[in-house]
């Protein structure tokens, strides 16, 4: 098992106040990789019209917000399960399938290995190499997968690296998986910041391959952590069979089903979320392109993984430097297989990517 190190998570703005003596309010965190946008403006202006939606129970197959997610992610809404947050979701599939030897391709999130250990199975990790920008090679991956793992987790696109895997891999590697009895847990929380979306996400082959679930929230992308709302999707019948026993009824409350119906209806908001995303991606991405003395691996999500290759610094040194100025970056020592000389941070709104460029940058 990876020795994990503790660290600083972009919602530990408590700790990041005792220790630094900076107010919380003053910090904008670039390691939460969280929408700048904020809400959705739609669910700010008519959720609090919807209060006495707690008065009753919310449905207890929440079939109107599965129906809202099912046209937003583009599948049936008989394939959608929801849950409190996909850390739930996580939980119920690991408890369900009961891995005894899960595989994970690193570095990436540790919940998942935290689940699978929990459940008393044992995790592996398949390395990315730097050499190929954290790209996942597909054929010596699929080579390398055994009839004894039972569990196959992916992060699409990857956490911290924010490299992708196609739609057009994936199917190699559920066909590869197929063959070896091996189920595949593909987070999407990132996917939809991506430019092209269509040609990553696996939501597609859940119709086709029943080894597939994959899980989404609304933390990220709608900017609603503390809503705690995720969901996943599978075209495997028995498993949403399964969990939909499994986990306690109303998880998700009146409110919270409410605000999701919202969002993900919020047709502006999202437009203006992905046009911000991909122009600041790309505009930092080439900036640190001209660089000599960092190296930004291209990124497909909403943040940016950065090796340092200056000797006088590390990723301490450059997280000091930003939390002193209010800005919360993430120091990456902390993540399998990387070390002190990597930063990831997300991407704001220019004004506040300007600043923090200056930060990294002119030093």
């Amino acid at each position: 098992m990876i020795q994990h190190k503790d660290h600083f998570h972009g919602s530990d703005l408590e700790k990041i106040e005792q220790v630094y003596k900076i107010r919380k309010e003053d910090i904008t965190s670039f390691s939460a990789n969280v929408n700048p946008l904020g809400i959705s403006p739609k669910l700010r202006q008519t959720l609090s019209e919807r209060i006495d939606a707690i008065t009753s129970y919310p449905d207890r197959d929440y079939v109107s917000l599965r129906r809202c997610i099912a046209d937003y992610a583009g599948t049936d809404f008989e394939n959608i399960i929801v849950g409190n947050g996909s850390t739930e979701l996580i939980s119920l599939f690991i408890q369900i399938e009961h891995p005894k030897k899960a595989l994970v391709v690193g570095p990436s999130y540790s919940e998942y290995e935290r689940e699978i250990s929990l459940g008393g199975g044992t995790t592996l990790y398949y390395p990315l190499r730097e050499e190929d920008g954290f790209v996942l090679n597909t054929q010596d991956f699929i080579c390398s997968l055994k009839d004894d793992i039972d569990l196959l987790v992916l992060c699409n696109p990857n956490n911290p690296t924010s490299t992708c895997i196609t739609n057009k891999s994936m199917r190699m590697i559920l066909d590869a998986c197929l063959q070896h009895g091996i189920y595949v847990m593909t987070d999407e929380t990132y996917v939809e910041f991506a430019d092209d979306t269509e040609a990553i996400t696996s939501v597609p082959l859940t119709h086709y391959y029943n080894n597939l679930v994959i899980l989404r929230g609304t933390s990220k992308f709608f900017a609603a952590p503390g809503l705690r709302l995720g969901y996943a999707v599978t075209g495997n019948k028995d498993l949403i069979k399964m969990i939909n026993t499994r986990k306690n009824p109303w998880t998700i409350n009146s409110l919270a089903a409410i605000a999701g119906e919202i969002m993900f209806q919020d047709e502006a908001y999202i437009r203006e979320t992905r046009q911000l995303i991909s122009t600041e991606r790309k505009r930092l991405y080439e900036l640190f392109q001209q660089r000599s003395d960092f190296k930004a691996y291209k990124p497909s999500g909403n943040f940016m993984l950065v090796k340092i290759l200056r000797d006088d610094l590390t990723s301490q040194d450059l997280f000091d430097r930003a939390i002193r100025q209010g800005m919360m970056i993430r120091d990456c020592s902390t993540f399998p297989f990387l070390d002190d000389k990597y930063i990831r941070f997300c991407f704001m709104k220019p004004e506040m990517n300007n600043k923090l460029i200056k930060c990294i940058l002119d030093n």
